[in-house]
C-alpha cells in the first residue's frame, strides 16, 4: 500500500513561492510529514510543445525535441540561482521547469520567466566527509527525475544520512509529497557505497531506478535496478548483477525502453577478471518484471573488468532494429535486439570512449565521446563516422537540424549543425557538471548548472 511519510524517515518541508528574486530561497527550518492529497492535474498550457517528462524527453532516450532550432545569436533569457548544484537534466511539465539539486530540493520554475512556483526540500544531503569515496559534495539528488502523466506525479531519489536512498513521489502541481519508498534493498551491501546517478524511468506503470557506486568504486556495492508501482503500492521489483561486487548501472541516461517494451541497462566492470563470466561489463535486457531475458558482453570482458573499461559508462541506444552501445574501451558495438550473449555483436567500430547519453534520429547517433562529440551513421549492419568536434564532450540533444551540447571546460552551451558538424553558435551559461544535458523546449533551451538553471533564447 502507499506509504505515509514520517519525520524520522524523511524530512519534508512544504514551501511554495512566487518570488522573482534570483537568490535561492532559505531552506525551511521546520519539517512536516506528508499527508494524503487529492489528485490535481499538473498545470498545462492550452497549446505548446509536448512535455519533456524524462531524460532526453522519451523513454528510448533519443533526445529528439519537437522544438525548432533557435536563431543565433544566443542570449540568456533568465537565470535562477537555486540552493545547490543541478546534476540532473531539468524536466519541463505543463509550462514548469522541474529542477532537482544536490541539496535534495526540487524546484518548479515558470518556463517563461524563471519565477519559482514551488519548491520542496526533502532532507539534508550527505556530506562527502561521511562517504567512503566520491566526487559530489554534498550528495543529494543526482539522477534525473521522471514525470508520470497518469498520476501527475514527479519521481525523485534522494540521498540522506547513512547513504539512505529514498524514492519520493511529488505532485507536479504543487510539490506535495504523495508517498515514499526506501530503495536500499540489497542485503549485505553498504548503502553508503551505492550511488543513484542514472536517470529514472517511468514505464509499464512502474518507476525504475538503477544504482551503481561512487566515483572511486570503493566499498561493498553492486549494480542493481528496482521497480516500484507509480501509485506506491506493492512490492519492490529488483534485478542485481550476479557478481561479487561492482558492475554499477551508472550511465546518466539510465534505463532505456527498447522497441518491444523491454528495458535495457548497461553495467560497468565487475569483480571477475578471468574464468567464468559473472554478468558484468554488459548490456542487459529485462522484462517489465525485471527478469533477465538477454545480455551482451564483449569477448574482452575479463580484460575490461581488470582495466576499469566498463561498457556501462554510456546507455544503450535503440536504433531501427539494433542497439548501439559504446563504453570506456572506445569500441562501438552494434547489437541485435536480443543482444546475442558474449561476443554477440553484429559489427564493431573503434574510436569512441563514451560517457553519458547519446541522441539519435533515424539512422544517426550522436555520441558523447571523451575526445569530442561524434556523429555515427548506421546503414544495415554497418557503422561509419561522419564528423567529430574535438573538445565538445557533453551529452547532446536534438532540435530540428541542430544539436545542443555543453562544453564543460568553457561553461558554454554549443549549437551544432547535425549535417556538417559546424558550430553555429555558443554562449556561456556558467559552470556545468560533466554529465549536464540541456533541454530544448519551445523558444528556450534550459541548462542546469552548479548554481541553478539558465534559460537561453535566440533572436526573435
Amino acid at each position: 500500500m502507499a506509504l505515509s511519510l514520517t519525520a524520522t524517515a524523511l524530512a519534508l518541508a512544504a514551501c511554495t513561492s512566487g518570488s522573482t528574486s534570483t537568490a535561492a530561497p532559505r531552506t525551511p527550518g521546520t519539517h512536516a510529514p506528508a499527508t494524503p492529497a487529492s489528485r490535481t492535474a499538473s498545470p498545462r498550457p492550452a497549446t505548446g510543445p509536448p512535455d519533456w517528462p524524462t531524460y532526453h524527453g522519451r523513454n528510448d532516450r533519443a533526445g529528439d525535441a519537437a522544438a525548432g532550432a533557435l536563431r543565433p545569436p544566443l542570449r540568456r533569457a533568465w537565470t535562477r540561482r537555486l540552493d545547490g548544484a543541478v546534476y540532473a537534466q531539468p524536466l519541463v511539465v505543463g509550462g514548469l521547469v522541474i529542477a532537482a539539486t544536490e541539496n535534495n530540493t526540487v524546484y518548479a520554475l515558470d518556463a517563461a520567466h524563471g519565477r519559482i512556483r514551488w519548491h520542496r526540500h526533502l532532507g539534508a544531503p550527505v556530506s562527502a566527509a561521511h562517504l567512503p569515496c566520491g566526487n559530489i559534495d554534498p550528495l543529494g539528488i543526482t539522477g534525473t527525475p521522471a514525470y508520470d502523466a497518469t498520476t501527475a506525479d514527479i519521481f525523485v531519489v534522494t540521498e540522506t544520512a547513512g547513504g539512505r536512498h529514498t524514492l519520493v513521489a511529488l505532485a507536479a502541481s504543487n510539490g506535495r509529497p504523495r508517498w515514499h519508498r526506501n530503495l536500499d534493498v540489497m542485503s549485505g551491501r553498504d548503502p553508503s557505497a551505492q550511488q543513484q546517478r542514472s536517470a529514472l524511468l517511468v514505464a509499464h506503470g512502474h518507476v525504475y531506478v538503477a544504482f551503481g557506486g561512487l566515483y572511486g568504486d570503493c566499498g561493498n556495492y553492486v549494480g542493481y535496478i528496482t521497480g516500484v508501482a507509480t501509485d506506491g503500492r506493492g512490492p519492490t521489483l529488483r534485478y542485481a548483477v550476479p557478481t561479487a561486487r561492482e558492475a554499477g548501472m551508472w550511465a546518466a541516461a539510465g534505463p532505456v525502453t527498447g522497441p518491444q517494451g523491454d528495458i535495457y541497462v548497461a553495467t560497468g566492470n565487475g569483480a571477475q577478471t578471468g574464468g567464468n563470466y559473472d554478468g558484468s561489463d554488459s548490456v542487459i535486457r529485462l522484462t517489465p518484471q525485471l527478469h533477465r531475458v538477454g545480455f551482451f558482453a564483449p569477448t574482452t570482458w575479463a580484460s575490461d573488468n581488470a582495466q576499469d573499461l566498463d561498457l556501462g559508462s554510456a546507455a544503450p541506444v535503440p536504433l531501427r532494429g539494433h542497439i548501439v552501445v559504446a563504453g570506456k574501451r572506445g569500441t562501438v558495438y552494434l547489437l541485435p535486439p536480443r543482444l546475442g550473449g558474449i561476443g554477440g555483436q553484429v559489427s564493431t567500430l573503434s574510436g569512441c570512449p563514451a560517457y553519458g547519453g547519446a541522441a539519435s534520429a533515424g539512422p544517426q547517433v550522436f555520441l558523447p565521446c571523451s575526445d569530442g562529440l561524434r556523429r555515427l551513421d548506421v546503414t544495415g549492419n554497418r557503422m561509419r563516422w561522419r564528423w567529430s568536434i574535438p573538445g565538445l564532450a557533453g551529452s547532446p540533444v536534438l532540435a530540428g537540424n541542430v544539436l545542443y551540447a555543453l562544453d564543460q571546460n568553457a561553461g558554454d552551451l554549443v549549437m551544432v549543425v547535425t549535417q556538417t558538424g559546424h558550430v553555429r553558435a555558443r554562449i556561456q551559461v556558467g559552470k556545468v557538471t560533466r554529465f549536464a544535458t540541456p533541454v530544448p523546449f519551445g523558444t528556450r533551451v534550459f541548462v542546469g548548472t552548479t548554481s541553478g538553471v539558465v534559460a537561453v533564447r535566440g533572436r526573435a
